[in-house]
């Protein structure tokens, strides 16, 4: 590590009196450079020029998310994450793929959760122009149909299918937010209802597509080997004319005090052995206790060298394993203890121990040789991964899209090396260290029982916000308008 960073992490750990003010480790890093525009139809473009590797990641990151769906139409972002690359009134079905990969791109995919659905792209550099392509047409001009509609409709139970109803202990775990939150907004699931979308109709996902997947709701991130000046035309070549939509409506997240449910048991006709999950309600992202808290999550489940690692795998050899994990949130987030015990063991004597190493935290707080331990990987990873232009394009349109400041890259850091052990201490002492949280037995089904009735999550019932009103189009957009007429001659894989 370069030792002007060495020098402020053992004065940050308080293992070093205080010397004359000097440079902080975040400003050690590499500090990248940006530019930000806002095009006329609300779409918030950033652009980070760098030439040490031929390739461009190409992000567009849409702020809609499981929180932004009404009851009853549960569901509708993860659906559109599939139908997002099934053809538009450009690109043939089952093409945009095929497409990317014939140009050499390297990464390609999307993902939704409780925030927003990113779509992404890494392309060779002289490829730009069909990542920035690709990305406006279908922002643009999706074919929603009803062939489209049934077939990713039946695409996502097919899914839940084979990543939830067909894994052990998955849909216990998906138990948890429903236990956690009282908020239907925060406690529904990403791949939300079944039933929901059973019921969902061509005009409901054609609406939802024209409010959520509209320029004035998204940022497109750029990050890799081009010209920015170049580039910027192409961004305003190809996305300038999509019509804006009105602003999305807001939605209401706030959680009143206390867990939903403080206890229950999940019978799992898959789970081969028993297993249990503790959760807790925690703030949001960017909170000073949410640094805290992310910090303690570290030292408590995070790698071999973790507390509870090396309690209960390392010291007592009582658990198959411990994993652990922090849901971060705009708004209310998570933490969550997933433990298999032992089939010799108790889960209730594991789980005191749990709570006797969280009270240790919250009573002593870290030692100085954990805060140490602490911001060196901190500081590593963050070197580690701004290597990738992936990476980078990814969290400049995260802090953009979810805070409106992307130099938060640069700064954010600090932010976790500003933490004390004292902070972490309080922090877990007020989040951690209380019985407002959740415990979910997951018990194995008797094969007879589990035939006769086999047990999925809950659908939330919990009262939430009012049904959002969507608003109307805007008058003044002409229906159909046309992208660039440079950009309507077929693609030719290059």
């Amino acid at each position: 590590m370069h030792a002007r960073a060495a020098a402020a992490l053992a004065l940050l750990a308080g293992t070093a009196a205080p010397p004359a003010p000097s440079p902080s480790p975040s400003d050690s890093l590499p500090q990248i450079a940006f530019e930000k525009h806002t095009l006329p139809n609300g779409l918030e473009v950033i652009l980070h020029e760098d030439h040490r590797m031929p390739e461009v990641a190409v992000d567009v990151w849409y702020k809609t998310g499981s929180r932004d769906e009404a009851p009853g139409h549960t569901g509708f972002a993860h659906l559109f994450e599939h139908i997002m690359f099934q053809g538009t009134k450009h690109i043939p079905e089952d093409t945009y793929f095929k497409y990317l990969a014939e140009a050499g791109a390297s990464n390609r995919n999307g993902s939704t959760n409780n925030d927003r659905t990113v779509y992404y792209e890494e392309l060779p550099k002289n490829q730009v122009d069909l990542g920035l392509f690709l990305e406006a047409d279908r922002m643009h001009s999706l074919r929603v149909t009803q062939e489209n509609l049934d077939n990713q409709r039946e695409a996502v139970k097919e899914e839940k299918r084979l990543r939830y109803d067909n894994q052990p202990y998955v849909n216990g775990f998906l138990r948890l937010f429903e236990m956690s939150f009282k908020n239907a907004a925060n406690s529904h699931s990403t791949i939300g209802s079944m039933e929901d979308l059973d019921a969902a109709t061509v005009g409901d996902v054609r609406e939802f597509f024209r409010i959520y997947y509209a320029p004035n709701n998204a940022v497109l991130a750029i990050a890799g080997d081009f010209d920015q000046t170049e580039t910027l035309s192409l961004v305003e070549k190809y996305f300038a004319t999509i019509p804006r939509q009105s602003d999305p409506p807001p939605v209401d997240v706030t959680e009143p005090p206390g867990v939903a449910i403080a206890q229950d048991a999940f019978l799992d006709r898959l789970a081969p052995v028993p297993a249990f999950a503790l959760g807790w309600k925690i703030p949001e992202r960017r909170a000073p206790e949410f640094y805290a808290l992310s910090l303690a999550s570290h030292l408590l489940f995070e790698g071999e060298s973790a507390r509870l690692y090396q309690k209960l795998v390392k010291g007592e050899e009582s658990v198959v394993q411990i994993q652990g994990g922090i849901d971060e949130r705009r708004g209310p987030s998570g933490l969550f203890i997933v433990v298999i015990p032992k089939p010799d063991r108790e889960g209730a004597q594991i789980g005191d121990v749990i709570f006797e190493e969280i009270r240790q935290l919250a009573t002593a707080g870290p030692s100085d040789e954990e805060m140490e331990k602490l911001r060196n990987n901190l500081f590593n990873a963050a070197v580690r991964s701004r290597q990738s232009s992936l990476f980078r394009a990814q969290q400049l349109a995260e802090f953009e899209l979810y805070d409106r400041d992307p130099e938060l890259f640069n700064t954010d850091l600090q932010n976790y090396l500003d933490i004390t052990a004292d902070q972490i201490r309080d922090a877990v002492a007020r989040y951690l260290d209380t019985a407002d949280r959740v415990l979910l037995d997951i018990v194995p089904a008797p094969q007879e029982a589990a035939a006769a009735s086999p047990q999925e999550p809950a659908e939330p019932k919990q009262p939430t916000s009012p049904l959002p009103q969507i608003p109307a189009p805007p008058d003044e957009t002409p229906a159909g308008t046309p992208i660039p007429a440079a950009s309507q001659a077929p693609i030719e894989p290059h």
